[in-house]
């Protein structure tokens, strides 16, 4: 036998016994915690794949450990690349008039108020949060690039990301738009 056909035999025999049999309660642990995730297999291929370089680069200690955090990094990359709204698609929605003809005009105002609400529900935050929540969901920043521009640590920006998020949820809540464990139209959960 070879020297690669021995490597190739160790990799899935570690595979085998080591990784796969944490597969269900990996599964289950993502459709717990992510609920509206709609492909599990998906974020459970992309932790294997992380797994398997980070092992080959030999960043690994506790294969379980590392299989479920990086799936839980993952789900959440998903998530921040689909909640970051480009400032220009906000001005687009703001000019949608009020005033349109035809059969979604209901739908039209609903929206403008929806964002009269969540603007408000912004502005009111304090300023050190409500710019952070700014930099992360209209412009995009990572939490490095707000910690770099803010002059605060990325721990801060995570806390101050958190807290307008609750916030936010909150001020819907006392205005009767929405109710803890309400879901979204897009599917997320409040």
């Amino acid at each position: 036998m070879d020297r690669t056909a021995i490597v190739r035999s160790e990799q899935t025999r570690w595979f085998t016994e080591d990784v796969e049999p944490h597969e269900s309660s990996l599964r289950s642990y993502l459709k717990r915690v992510f609920p509206t995730l709609p492909d599990i297999d998906d974020l459970v291929q992309e932790a294997y794949i992380r797994l398997i370089r980070a092992r080959e680069a030999g960043r690994v200690e506790y294969i379980k450990a590392f299989l479920f955090t990086t799936a839980r990094n993952a789900a959440l990359d998903l998530f921040r690349r689909k909640s970051v709204v480009s400032i220009e698609s906000v001005a687009d929605m703001a000019k949608i008039s009020v005033f349109e003809e035809g059969p979604d005009v209901a739908e039209s105002v609903s929206r403008r108020q929806e964002l009269e609400v969540l603007a408000e529900a912004v502005r009111v935050l304090p300023d050190r949060c409500r710019q952070v929540l700014t930099l992360r969901l209209l412009h995009g920043f990572t939490h490095k690039e707000i910690a770099a521009h803010m002059g605060i640590s990325e721990h801060t920006v995570k806390a101050q990301l958190a807290k307008g998020m609750r916030r936010c949820t909150e001020y819907f809540e006392a205005r009767g738009i929405v109710k803890v464990g309400e879901r979204t139209p897009e599917g997320r959960s409040l």
